[in-house]
Formats: C-alpha cells, sequence, structure tokens
C-alpha cells in the first residue's frame, strides 16, 4: 500500500482546523485511509519527522497520492466543499498545442498523452507535493516506468510543435537535468549506471536499438523518457505554464496518470480548476485525439440491492448524499428504487457497480453496521472432487507409486512437438507474456510434467512409479473467462521394460476402487485399440467409461521417450477423474 507525508501545518492550512492525532485518526478510519504517526525512535534520527504524519493510501486511489488530493477528498467527506468540476479549456492563444507521434516509437514506447497546467503558481510546498506525485505515481501505477513516464516541462521556455520520436542512442544528444553539459544517450546512460535513483529504469530501454525522445520545434530535447527530462525546460518556482507529457507502453495507464495529474494540481491555477489546457495529440496514422479526456461517466446502482449486500437500511436520498460524500456525485430516480452516479475523472478505481457500494459502505461507517446473523445455515465441506482426489492419492500411493507435483505452466514443446502433435491442434490456453520458454502455456496433460521429473531422476533406482492427480487447463469458449480446468489423473511406469501390465493393473485398481466393472456397456469400462502419435503404434488403446472415452493407456513412442532426455521405455495412462466422480 502506497504511504504518503504530509506536513502536519500544511494539512491543518488545508482543510481549515487542527486536529489531534487521535482525531485526525479518526477522521481518516471514516474516510478509509490509515494515518501513522512517527514514534520516538523516528523523532530521534530525523526530528523534523516530528512535523510530519504519514498516511497510508489505497493502492488504487491515485487521487489522494498527494496532500492536495488527500485534502480535496476529505473536506468534500466532511460536506466543507462539493466536489470540484473538471474540465479542459481550449489554448489561450486560440490554437491548440501540438504532440506529434512519429512511427519509429512503435519499436519502444508507442504512445503518448500530454496536456497544459496555465497560469499556474508554485510555492515551495507546492512544489516539492508536485514532484512527489510524480515520484508515487512512477512507483504505483506507472509500475517503475515500464507503463508510463512522466515529464513536466516550463512550457515558456519551449516551442511548439513538439515531436516524439525515437531515435538510435548516439544521435540523441542534449543537457540532461541538473547537468552542466550536452551528453549522447550512451554517455548518459553509461553515467546513470552508477546513480542510486536512475540506474533502476535503464534496462527498461537499454537493450533496445532505437531511445524515446521528445524534442520541439527548435530541436531542443524536452526528455528522454522514460530515464530523464533536459535541464532546458525543468520546471521552477518561477514556472507558470506547465507542459505536461506521458509516454507509454499501456495507453489506459497513460491517461489515468496525465487526468491525475492535473486535477491534482489545477487548484493552484488561475482561475482554480480552470486552466487545464487541451493538447492535440497526433498518431503515426494521422489521427488527432485530445487530452486530457477528463470523462465523466455515469453509473446506476439498485438501492435495495446495495442495502441488503451492506447489510444496512437507508432511504434512496440519504444514499445518494453518502455516495456524494465520496466525490461520486448522485441522484435518485426511478421513483427512488435506484440511483444515478456521476464518476468524475479522478476516481478511476471505481470500475463496478461493487465499487459504488462499497463507497456506500464507507461513507457509511463501517462501524455503524449492525451485526446480524445471517440467515442461511452454510455447513462446510470438500469439494466432491477433491474428496476422491485425496482418496485415490491414498489408493494409489498404496500401490507403489510415488506422487509428484508438477507446474501448471509449462513450454508449447512440451504439449505439443515433445508429445508428437502440432500446436496449432493443441487446446492449449497461451500466456500472453511468458518470462521465460518454460512457462508459455497452461499445461493440457499431466504427462510431460511427469516425464521431465523422470528425466530429472534418471539416477534413482529403477523402476520409477509415479502419478499425480491435478488440473489441467482448456479452452473453452462458452466459459465467461475462455478456459475451464478439468481433473485428470496420470500415472506413468519407467523401467528397462515398458511394464504395460503395471499401468492397467493400476487402472483396473482405480476401477475396481471406484467399483466399475470390465464390461462394455452403459455400467462397465474397457479399453479399445487406437492410433496416438504419443504412443507406440499398436500399444495404444483408448479408455472407454460407459461409452464414453476418458483418456488413453499404451507405451509411450520412442521418439517421445528420447525428447524427454529418457533412456528406457515408459508406459502410462492418463484420464479424466471428473467422469468417476459422476459416476460414484
Amino acid at each position: 500500500m502506497p504511504t504518503i507525508t504530509v506536513n502536519k501545518e500544511d494539512l491543518f492550512k488545508a482543510l481549515g482546523k487542527r486536529y489531534t492525532f487521535e482525531e485526525f485518526d479518526e477522521l481518516c478510519f471514516e474516510f478509509g485511509v490509515e494515518p501513522e504517526e512517527p514514534d520516538e525512535k523516528e523523532i530521534a534520527e530525523n526530528p523534523d519527522s516530528a512535523l510530519e504524519w504519514k498516511v497510508e493510501i489505497g493502492a488504487n486511489r491515485y487521487d489522494l497520492l498527494c496532500i492536495e488530493g488527500l485534502a480535496r477528498g476529505l473536506l468534500v467527506f466532511l460536506e466543507k466543499i462539493k466536489a470540484p468540476i473538471y474540465t479542459s479549456i481550449p489554448a489561450w492563444t486560440g490554437k491548440s498545442a501540438k504532440l506529434r507521434i512519429l512511427p519509429s516509437t512503435a519499436k519502444v514506447r508507442p504512445f503518448a498523452v500530454a496536456a497544459i497546467l496555465r497560469n499556474i503558481t508554485f510555492t515551495p510546498e507546492s512544489y516539492k507535493s508536485f514532484i512527489d506525485l510524480q515520484d508515487k505515481l512512477h512507483q504505483n501505477l506507472c509500475r517503475r516506468r515500464t507503463l508510463v513516464a512522466i515529464g513536466t516541462h516550463d512550457l515558456d521556455t519551449i516551442k511548439g510543435p513538439f515531436f516524439y520520436d525515437a531515435k538510435p542512442p548516439s544521435k540523441i544528444k542534449f543537457k540532461a537535468l541538473n547537468q552542466t553539459q550536452e551528453m549522447t544517450a550512451c554517455q548518459l546512460m553509461e553515467l546513470y549506471s552508477n546513480e542510486s535513483h536512475l540506474k533502476q529504469y535503464l534496462p527498461i530501454i537499454q537493450d533496445k536499438p532505437v531511445y524515446p525522445v521528445i524534442y520541439d520545434s527548435n530541436g531542443v530535447v524536452l526528455s528522454m523518457p522514460p530515464i530523464i527530462n533536459g535541464e532546458h525546460s525543468k520546471i521552477t518556482l518561477n514556472t507558470r505554464n506547465v507542459f505536461i507529457e506521458c509516454t507509454a507502453t499501456d495507453l489506459n495507464k497513460a491517461k489515468i496518470t496525465l487526468d491525475t495529474i492535473v486535477t491534482m494540481f489545477s487548484q493552484y491555477c488561475s482561475p482554480k480548476y480552470e486552466g487545464i489546457e487541451s493538447v492535440e495529440v497526433v498518431n503515426p496514422c494521422g489521427t488527432s485525439v485530445m487530452y486530457p479526456e477528463l470523462h465523466y461517466r455515469l453509473e446506476e446502482i439498485d438501492v435495495s440491492e446495495t442495502n441488503q449486500k451492506i447489510g444496512i437500511c437507508i432511504p434512496p436520498g440519504e444514499m445518494a448524499r453518502l455516495l456524494t460524500k465520496m466525490c461520486l456525485v448522485s441522484t435518485p430516480f426511478d421513483s427512488g428504487n435506484k440511483i444515478m452516479v456521476e464518476v468524475p475523472p479522478t476516481r478511476h478505481d471505481v470500475i463496478h457497480a461493487c465499487d459504488i457500494m462499497e463507497d456506500v459502505a464507507i461513507a457509511y461507517g463501517y462501524n455503524h453496521i449492525t451485526k446480524t446473523i445471517p440467515q442461511t445455515n452454510c455447513i462446510g465441506n470438500q469439494y466432491p472432487i477433491n474428496k476422491l482426489s485425496d482418496l485415490l492419492r491414498q489408493e494409489i500411493a498404496a500401490a507403489g507409486f510415488t506422487e509428484v507435483l508438477t507446474f501448471a505452466l509449462c513450454s508449447r514443446d512440451d504439449v505439443a512437438d515433445k508429445l508428437g502433435k502440432n500446436i496449432k491442434n493443441v487446446n492449449a490456453v497461451h500466456i500472453a507474456n511468458p518470462k521465460t520458454l518454460e512457462f508459455q502455456v497452461a499445461r493440457t496433460t499431466l504427462l510431460p510434467g511427469i516425464l521431465k521429473t523422470i528425466s530429472k531422476n534418471k539416477n534413482m533406482p529403477l523402476p520409477l512409479k509415479l502419478f499425480e492427480i491435478s488440473d489441467i487447463v482448456m479452452c473453452d469458449p462458452k466459459k465467461d473467462v475462455g478456459a475451464r480446468n478439468e481433473r485428470w489423473m496420470c500415472a506413468v511406469n519407467y523401467n528397462k521394460s515398458s511394464g504395460f501390465e503395471i499401468v492397467k493393473g493400476l487402472l483396473d485398481r482405480v476401477m475396481q476402487l471406484m467399483e466399475i466393472p470390465f464390461q462394455k456397456g452403459n455400467d462397465g469400462y474397457y479399453i479399445e485399440a487406437c492410433d496416438d502419435p504419443t504412443y507406440f503404434q499398436g500399444r495404444c488403446a483408448t479408455v472407454i467409461l460407459r461409452g464414453k472415452p476418458i483418456g488413453k493407456i499404451g507405451v509411450l513412442h520412442p521418439d517421445v521417450v528420447t525428447k524427454f532426455d529418457l533412456n528406457n521405455p515408459c508406459s502410462a495412462f492418463e484420464i479424466s477423474v471428473e467422469p468417476l466422480w459422476r459416476s460414484s
């Protein structure tokens, strides 16, 4: 959870009232944040900490990551002020500033958004808060600048239109922030490799063929995101117009970041909250978008459903008032059965109706919710499929097999090429951004995991008899998440001879335990010869239960054995456990 540090005097001034820590703690509890007072040890090490309080903020409440947002939220909560209305204004000059994104940026950071804060007045305190908010956003929402990097510049020192480009590092040369001479991007990367604050961001672009760079119409470099801004356009206490740019690999996160910065600090503009100026961003395809969006949207919640889920009973008018205290301006409609909620651009944490219901509960006060005994009696019990799996594990272990637990993720080769199959024909769930080649897909079979375990234990005495009962994952467009889990069982015998009779005997033992006879028809199970590239031709069979196939049994193909770096033959069976459970 992110934590912000606020100066007590600045906070009291913003709230218009002095608080003891106990009073402020109570207020914060009601609002849904948690303050912390420095202890004696902290004060002894840093006497200035006695003048400050720390406040722990919810990870998704980006609007509270600075004293401006926290004080504004508390004042609205206390109903001392109304939630501000944030709108962007057209350019003062009559012509919007432009930021052109060039096609080369697609190789490194393809997105950018921008805005201007006009006629802003900084004090030492607000300037520090402005910098601190950027740091908090970089660490939190921006994921250490990997998703979004923020650049702020003195607009009066640069000239539009601005260009967002990507160039070879040797062709980027400028005077970086707080440096005394110009350096190339390569020199800067070497310089910052020993700098404690910036070196953590170097790997983001270090291995890229081109580095992102933003410059104005005169060729003056504003920044080299996500590493450093330029010295020429740095903001100071005397800055009156701020140009804000956010480059990103995630456009949605960039929009949220930009909205957060301009809404928090537009209170220092003149007129208050009315200094947010739009910037036209021209995409490589030629389309133009005006930023910041500052989008307000409407959501509906049902009054009776909200009361029921929270465990309270309040009228629609009171519920609307509570939501308005949380900066969600609300109005009852439909004869008081529903409430229309306006979600402002500062509340990007509100995604679903349940988020709005949570704010009703916070504003109502969790301590004020009456404890009641639930109307339903529920008895906790193990899922039947899990209970059956545990019972089968005990019996299979008693039959001389050792249980293994393997990774649910594996490589594409493990479920396709190594088993003699084409990955296009495997109904696998693919990982969009796998960290390693070993974790590219969710497993569709338990067999590769067991074979890899045997490969790592070839020095153990033979035979190796291993089994696993776990879930596999299959694509399923009928499911809301596009995939489903199935419980499967797999057993492998690894020895100098294949030992088909051993795995067949284990299969018969499992069926005996389930009281399923070996016979054809709708009451029993049997095996039927089939061809499968994973198994040796002529030594593979389908396991059929009550007329439906539930798995396969056989001797593994020599190519499969070789690809898993094994030296001896294997026999195996793999069946679905769920049909056994349904038949029990």
